[in-house]
C-alpha cells in the first residue's frame, strides 16, 4: 500500500505530563483519537481485547484510535501522553490503514522531543486524566480550535515531532490490509481519495479491468469482505471521526460522504457500530 507524505495531516489534540499514585484506572476507553505514551517511572497495564500490555520505562506505547481499552495502575507512575488524530478531510489514512507495534524501546531523541512538545503547547496539556473530563465532543472540538489558533511556527515545529515519533513506529508497522494484486492496490487507493464521493462497483471494476463478477470476487479474497461492505467500513469511520471532532448535524454529515438517503445510512451506521449517529455523539457528550 502505497503512503504520500504530501498527503499525510497529522493534528495534535493534546499533550503532556500526568503523574498518578495508583489512580490512573479507566475502564472501557474509545476514542477517535490515536494514543502515544513515554513512561518515565513505574509501571501500569493497558488490558486490550486480546491481551494485557505491560507499560515500562523508557519506552513508547501507541494506542490506535476506536480501540476498546482499560487501565490499570496500582503504584506510582509518571508518563507524558499524546493524542494525535489526522484531518478527516485528509486523503491519506496511516493511523486506520496500518498496524503499529504497541511497544517500542525509546532511544535519546524522543523524551527531548516530547519536552518540546508540552514547551511550545502549553495551552493543550489536560487539566486532569479522567477520559470522560476530556474524551467527549465539546473538549475535543475546543482542543481543535486551539490547535488551529496557534502560531505557525508552532505548528510547524509541533507537526515535525509529531512526524518522527510516529516514524519511529512506522519502521514496523504493517498495512492492515495485505493486498497482493496491483489491481486491488489501485482500487483501494481509488476509494480512500474518493471517500466523500459516490464508489460504485462498477467504476471500481473498470479502474482494474475485470468483469464485474471477476472483480468482486478478487477484491474479497484479497481484502476479506466484498468491496461495498468495505467502502461502507471506511465510510462510517470517517463518520466517526467527524460526529466527534466536528459539530455537523447528521443529515449533512451523511451527504458529505455522499448517502443521499440519510435514513439508510443512520441505519448502516447502526448496523456497523451498534448505535444511531446521534446517541454515538451523545456518548460523547455526556
Amino acid at each position: 500500500m502505497t503512503q504520500s507524505i504530501d498527503q499525510l495531516h497529522l493534528l495534535i489534540l493534546n499533550v503532556g505530563l500526568a503523574i498518578h499514585n495508583a489512580d490512573w484506572n479507566w475502564k472501557n476507553v474509545s476514542s477517535p483519537f490515536t494514543r502515544l505514551y513515554y513512561i518515565m517511572e513505574g509501571t501500569a497495564q493497558i488490558i486490550f481485547p486480546d491481551g494485557i500490555q505491560e507499560l515500562k520505562p523508557h519506552h513508547l506505547y501507541l494506542v490506535p484510535s476506536f480501540t476498546t481499552h482499560s487501565y490499570q495502575c496500582n503504584s506510582h507512575f509518571t508518563h507524558y501522553y499524546l493524542h494525535i488524530y489526522e484531518d478527516h478531510q485528509s486523503e491519506s489514512g496511516i493511523l486506520e490503514d496500518w498496524n503499529f507495534p504497541i511497544e517500542i524501546p525509546a532511544d535519546n531523541l524522543e523524551l527531548p522531543l516530547i519536552k518540546r512538545l508540552c514547551e511550545i503547547n502549553p495551552t493543550m496539556q489536560l487539566p486532569q486524566s479522567d477520559p470522560t473530563s476530556y474524551d467527549n465532543n465539546p473538549t475535543l472540538i475546543r482542543n481543535i480550535i486551539k490547535n488551529k489558533q496557534r502560531t505557525f511556527c508552532d505548528k510547524v515545529e509541533s507537526r515535525g515531532i509529531v512526524y518522527q515519533l510516529i516514524a519511529r513506529f512506522l519502521k514496523d508497522a504493517k498495512p492492515k490490509v495485505e493486498v497482493n494484486d496491483n489491481r486491488i492496490q489501485k482500487v483501494l487507493s481509488h476509494i480512500r481519495k474518493n471517500i466523500y464521493k459516490t464508489v460504485d462497483i462498477d467504476s471500481l471494476a473498470a479502474i482494474s479491468c475485470l468483469s464485474k463478477d471477476h472483480f468482486i470476487r478478487l477484491f474479497k479474497k484479497e481484502v476479506g469482505n466484498t468491496p461495498l461492505q468495505y467502502i461502507n467500513q471506511k465510510k462510517i469511520e470517517k463518520a466517526q471521526l467527524i460526529l466527534i471532532t466536528e459539530d455537523i448535524p447528521v443529515k449533512n454529515i451523511a451527504y458529505l460522504l455522499a448517502y443521499e438517503d440519510h435514513s439508510y445510512f443512520s441505519r448502516l451506521f447502526k448496523k456497523i457500530t451498534g448505535v444511531t449517529p446521534q446517541q454515538y455523539r451523545e456518548l460523547y457528550k455526556k
